[in-house]
């Protein structure tokens, strides 16, 4: 076989680490991005934070007549020169009112120290800076309390003996955030009773500890399920026997029925009267089902919009949010000492961070600029919700921004992702405004978003004793020339949150 040597040309698409690192970029969340830019600041020693006093900077000249361009901060040394002042100030009040005489001689020893002349104003200064900073400690480690610290703090002021104490525990361990005891206390048993302890506790005394805990705060807590949790709040509202009966009633066999709104059943199988029993359906309503909520933490988090819309005579504009992001550059004396440097190493150090920080500041500059563009079109598109809120939000898929600002379709998913947008009506996650439609009677179309917002008013203003079944919210919709059918709005109701029409039904708050 004779071998013989071809060119071959080809085209081939291959991401250098930049351009992986400009994408990743641009689907980073604010929090992200500021970690990120934060990293860039540690590491590359020609970045550099824009100073918000940099207008202030001058040149200083030494003695020789060259010039060397500073920067100075008068804000700072201005409020330096002040604390200075009131601290001295503070200083002679403490004294009596009289001054200090004692002041800094040029004559001094070189091995004077501060604490030589003012030994006084140092201790106090030292005392104000502890007490300062014990109290910064005390706030900073403050931890909210959960609901088990809640238990366990009411579990050692009871006089219990050590073992029972550590029963006490364990079922303060398996109690979960709403409240409820999510183990048996035949397996609790089993886990405290092992062979490692030499426990003989028996489920008597398991069932006593237990009766304990749930006469803690908050009440009904430690319930083994809801009915048992209704009870034990039933047993410490005061109301009389007669209701109190009926109540029992009610939560201890037909909590189906309840939940069903089946009252003709009730009324049936209990013999009472309908005024007692819509009476004892208040009180069970007024019972906490999740009593633990009460006690329990939720974590707070916290969002940053990334651009702003507002309307400014008569027209929407959107402009980003630069109280987000810190204002970074490079710093003009590394960049001006990399062309100057004589040394071979330290002048290849500095260009290539040089070179590091000029492609991070274009990809940030790419970042904010898609970013804006993406959020004017969807603005521009979604002017009519801005107006007049949800229900006229419109149809609006990838493939349309993306044909507006003739990007691809990937582009506008990463550069909306975890982006919010800061409107009059709220804060909102770009994708909100991204939805598909539904086809209308008439042949036109409607947001899936729209629709939503039609049933969450339909439903709001419903008879409270007759609410809308999903098949008369169909009929409404059509009349608004909206087709569409029944199970899809179950699904959007259910998405919503929204019970069924039997759910929905509110029971009457007095009989006449």
């Amino acid at each position: 076989m004779k071998q013989t040597l071809n060119l071959n040309l080809s085209a081939q698409i291959r991401m250098t680490p930049q351009l992986q690192h400009a994408i990743k970029l641009l689907q980073m969340s604010t929090l992200d991005l500021q970690q990120e830019i934060q990293e860039n600041l540690e590491n590359n020693p020609l970045l550099e934070e824009e100073n918000q006093f940099q207008d202030a900077s001058k040149e200083i000249t030494n003695e020789d007549g060259d010039s060397n361009q500073g920067i100075i901060d008068l804000s700072t040394e201005h409020e330096h020169q002040s604390r200075n002042l009131k601290e001295r100030t503070d200083i002679e009040e403490n004294h009596g009112g009289e001054k200090l005489e004692n002041n800094l001689s040029d004559e001094l020893s070189l091995d004077a120290t501060w604490e030589d002349t003012y030994q006084a104003s140092q201790n106090l200064v030292k005392e104000k800076n502890d007490n300062i900073n014990n109290q910064e400690f005390i706030t900073n480690n403050s931890v909210e309390e959960t609901l088990q610290d809640h238990l366990i703090w009411q579990l050692n002021l009871v006089p219990l003996a050590r073992e029972d104490k550590i029963l006490g525990l364990t079922l303060i361990d398996s109690i979960d955030p709403n409240g409820f005891l999510t183990q048996p206390l035949e397996e609790l048993l089993k886990t405290f009773n092992t062979q490692e302890t030499n426990n003989q506790a028996t489920i008597e005394v398991l069932e006593n500890i237990l009766e304990t805990v749930q006469n803690f705060d908050p009440v009904g807590v430690a319930a083994r399920n809801l009915s048992e949790c209704l009870l034990l709040q039933l047993r410490e509202t005061e109301i009389n026997d007669a209701l109190r009966k009926c109540c029992t009633d009610l939560i201890d066999n037909h909590l189906e029925e309840l939940a069903s709104k089946d009252l003709v059943k009730i009324r049936k199988e209990l013999g009472t009267s309908e005024s007692l029993i819509n009476e004892a359906l208040l009180v069970i309503k007024s019972l906490n089902p999740k009593p633990g909520s009460v006690i329990s933490t939720t974590q707070t988090d916290y969002i940053f919009p990334d651009v702003i819309a507002k309307k400014v005579s008569n027209k929407w504009i959107v402009e980003l949010n630069a109280d987000t992001l810190p204002k970074i550059r490079i710093n003009p004396m590394y960049e001006d000492f990399t062309n100057k440097s004589t040394d071979k190493n330290e002048k290849t150090y500095l260009k290539e961070h040089l070179q590091d920080a000029r492609w991070f500041l274009k990809s940030l500059q790419t970042r904010h600029d898609t970013l804006l563009k993406v959020a004017s079109q969807i603005v521009e598109v979604q002017t009519d919700f801005l107006n007049h809120g949800p229900e006229q939000m419109k149809p609006l898929i990838l493939s349309d921004v993306a044909q507006r600002t003739e990007l691809h379709e990937s582009t506008i998913s990463r550069i909306t992702n975890r982006k919010y947008l800061a409107t009059p009506r709220g804060v909102f996650e770009l994708k909100y405004f991204f939805s598909s439609h539904v086809g209308t009677a008439s042949g036109g179309e409607i947001s899936s978003t729209a629709i939503r917002a039609l049933i969450q008013k339909l439903i709001s203003e419903e008879p409270s004793d007759k609410p809308l079944s999903d098949s008369k919210i169909v009929n409404i919709l059509l009349d608004k020339d909206v087709k569409i059918a029944r199970r899809t709005i179950a699904k959007y109701r259910e998405s919503l949150g929204i019970p069924s029409s039997s759910e929905r039904k509110k029971f009457p708050t007095k009989h006449a």
